[in-house]
């Protein structure tokens, strides 16, 4: 069974990541999760933090000569910022606790978790709860598509909606290549220029903005998830997944809540059969998933991401240490994280798929998990 951990805080030494269930065999192209890290730092209306990082991966265990051995493959990622930080973020002795922070900012886990962990210093958790983490499921769903595109599995993602723009292309109707090109992974980019005024206009007003990002699956065989057992239902493993990345509100499959103001006859998509491409349905209004099982179509997921919750003109709050009101904290952080988010929910998918695939075809070596999925082929 793929399962993984992360470990790190933002302004700390390094973020680290563990996963456990790799095939041996596996070649694994470094500087391909090096460029996925780098797009998850690129897109318009990122803060001043991605002028000081720049993130690369460097594998510790796990490896040799670029193939998988089979045993826990271990990474870190260098915070290159912790030369500034190294006296309040050192993890045996602290030398200087001036930045310690007292005003939790409103939307974030900074109030919530000292509360539940009893801190003092709203620091503890805003360290651990900085989206930065997502840069270790880069690395994870990184070398999760490396494993799936040998089985002719692609998964793709661009922005929907930026602060109320939305694009005209839906589903899979859209370039992956194009998207690349586009500073906000839009796909229309008459979308595009309006979704910059917005950012702009709202980096002018000391606020920020959200958006929808929609990932696309395909490629994946028909079985992928269980209905036998609820929480072997592919959607709901996705949905669990997507959903735990920071400051993601909402998670949709196909039509997803349009379907509740439509008949059944309009939801539900018809079966056909034909030589020799076997079962198939017209249209994919379930998002490719049915009963918690890939049905061969399209994966499609949608997810909505709320604004950033660290303001430049920062909202009302209360001091933890005084119990007096005050101004929320700022933090270095951004207008619009909505295209790194994107990033990170194609890898997080990628992962989701990942761990099924190998729970239907897995075996100790990447040879033999290609003997079992062509032999699937041909039934």
């Amino acid at each position: 069974m793929l399962r993984y951990l992360t470990g790190g805080e933002s302004h700390g030494p390094a973020l680290t990541g563990i996963i456990e269930g790799l095939p041996a065999g596996l070649p694994i192209d470094i500087e391909q999760i090096n460029r996925d890290l780098a797009l998850r730092q690129s897109g318009y209306g990122r803060g001043g933090r991605m002028a000081i990082e720049t993130d690369r991966v460097r594998i510790l265990s796990g490896m040799r000569g670029g193939m998988t051995l089979g045993s826990p493959l271990s990474f870190m990622i260098e915070n290159k910022d912790y030369a500034n930080w190294h006296e309040q973020m050192n993890p045996v002795a602290v030398i200087n606790d001036g930045k310690r922070v007292t005003a939790p900012r409103p939307g974030h886990a900074d109030l919530t978790g000292t509360q539940k962990y009893r801190f003092t210093d709203v620091r503890n958790v805003l360290e651990r709860a900085s989206a930065r983490e997502t840069a270790t499921r880069v690395v994870i769903g990184s070398i999760c598509r490396q494993l799936l595109e040998r089985f002719a599995v692609r998964v793709g993602f661009h922005v929907v909606n930026i602060g109320g723009i939305s694009t005209s292309a839906v589903d899979a109707g859209w370039d992956m290549a194009k998207v690349l090109q586009s500073p906000l992974f839009m796909s229309d980019q008459q979308a595009e220029l309006k979704a910059i005024e917005v950012i702009d206009g709202a980096k002018a007003a000391g606020e920020s903005v959200g958006g929808i990002f929609e990932v696309v699956i395909t490629g994946t065989p028909v079985g992928l998830g269980s209905y036998v057992h609820w929480d072997r239902k592919l959607d709901a493993k996705l949905a669990f997944a997507l959903q735990s990345i920071q400051a993601i509100k909402g998670v949709e499959f196909g039509r997803g809540f349009e379907c509740a103001s439509l008949p059944g006859s309009a939801v539900h998509d018809e079966i056909f059969y034909s030589e020799p491409q076997g079962y198939y349905r017209a249209t994919n209004n379930a998002g490719g998933i049915e009963g918690g099982m890939s049905n061969g179509e399209p994966i499609i997921v949608r997810c909505a991401m709320k604004p950033i919750p660290t303001l430049t003109k920062p909202l009302r709050s209360v001091d933890i240490a005084h119990r007096c009101a005050v101004t929320a904290n700022t933090e270095r952080s951004d207008v619009c994280a909505v295209p790194a988010a994107a990033v990170v929910g194609a890898a997080v998918a990628a992962t989701v798929v990942c761990e099924e695939f190998l729970r239907l075809f897995g075996a100790d070596s990447i040879e033999e998990i290609e003997e079992r999925w062509k032999r699937s082929l041909s039934n």
